[in-house]
């Protein structure tokens, strides 16, 4: 076992509950409420009903680590979307009208990290799709 397997592990796991949980939020508030939150703000209220959906079945994959490459690179798109719509006006910081840009941003590169990383750590991903060594 390898330190750098289990850090990784850790990071995986750690953006899966963090992505996860934001996606029950927005479950509890309602998926119209959502819906009508990003109409509010200009973006199709359609979407909110997918970023739902993404952040909480894509936050359960990466905590057990299947279909990582793939869901990280969702959650880049999301993240990306999500500072430029919402969260850029008020900086990095926040305006005290609401929240800046800084978690997006380290939830982005750490999503971007998975999307092209080699090591995912230990998961699904590795026991049902690593080549077998000959």
């Amino acid at each position: 076992m390898k330190i750098n397997e289990i850090m990784v592990t850790l990071m995986r796991v750690v953006l899966g509950i963090i992505m996860m949980v934001h996606g029950i939020t927005k479950f509890q508030m309602g998926l119209e409420n959502v819906s009508g939150w990003f109409a509010s703000i200009g973006i199709p209220g359609f979407l909110g009903y997918f970023v739902a959906a993404l952040e909480l079945v894509g936050g359960i994959l990466l905590i057990v680590g299947l279909f990582t490459r793939y869901v990280s690179v969702l959650f880049a798109f999301m993240l990306i979307g999500a500072t430029i719509t919402v969260k850029l006006p008020g900086g990095l910081l926040g305006d005290g009208q609401g929240a800046g840009y800084e978690l997006d941003l380290a939830l982005l590169v750490i999503s971007l990290y998975f999307a092209g990383a080699t090591v995912r750590g230990f998961g699904l991903d590795q026991l049902l799709f690593r080549k077998k060594e000959q």
